[in-house]
């Protein structure tokens, strides 16, 4: 794993004074620490140390220069693979938000209300929704659809309305930004038997519902 470099998407920002710092390492709903638990430790933990993911190899976007990151992506030849998922409510990809532009590239996001309530289902630990952060550094849409391969997660019943808007579509739909994944030159949508289930549910609902709406004659 020595040769891995991982390029995280996202990170929770908390503001000082006039400028933005990340969210504490140490809190269990920040990507530095899910990093670093569910990856570099489990990881690490059982490979000699020269084969273990370098400490440096653990890149985020830097809130005090976020356009710095784009170019560092494109200084090391790009993403081979970005791992993606999907807000349940509103589609965010990354903190990308609905309406995200097609062009956007990293900066700092203004969460929106939605979005922190799918985090806050996500992140328990947050307590309430006043506890999650109102803003966030991240990828951006371009960022995301310049990756050489992709894969959208969508797991659980909560993304069956994610996976329907993102096999509807065929393109890019600034109201749903998961739908980049069709923006990826090799992307492929990945859905567990809830989600998909789920899926069956709502648009057999829908059928009986228009049917029922039907004129009839006698």
């Amino acid at each position: 794993m020595s040769h891995v470099t991982l390029v995280m998407m996202d990170e929770y920002l908390r503001r000082s004074g006039e400028a933005f710092d990340y969210a504490p390492a140490e809190a269990t709903w920040s990507c530095h620490n899910f990093a670093r638990r569910e990856m570099i430790d489990r990881w690490n933990r059982d490979l000699p140390a020269a084969h273990r993911v370098r400490e440096d190899s653990v890149w985020f976007p830097d809130p005090a220069d976020p356009a710095a990151y784009d170019q560092r992506i494109a200084d090391a030849d790009g993403i081979d693979f970005f791992l993606l998922a999907s807000g349940a409510s509103d589609g965010h990809v990354a903190f990308n938000p609905p309406a995200s532009a097609r062009e956007s590239r990293t900066r700092i996001i203004e969460l929106t209300e939605s979005t922190r309530r799918d985090n806050l289902q996500t992140f328990p630990a947050f307590g309430t929704l006043d506890a999650v952060p109102t803003h966030g550094i991240s990828v951006g849409i371009d960022t995301i659809a310049s990756a050489r391969e992709a894969v959208m997660v969508l797991w659980g019943k909560s993304k069956a309305e994610s996976l329907r808007k993102v096999e509807s579509n065929q393109g890019y739909d600034s109201a749903w930004p998961a739908t980049v994944i069709h923006e990826c030159a090799r992307g492929e949508i990945i859905a567990d038997r809830d989600a998909a289930d789920a899926v069956e549910t709502m648009t057999s609902a829908s059928t009986e519902v228009a049917d029922d709406r039907k004129p009839t004659s006698r």
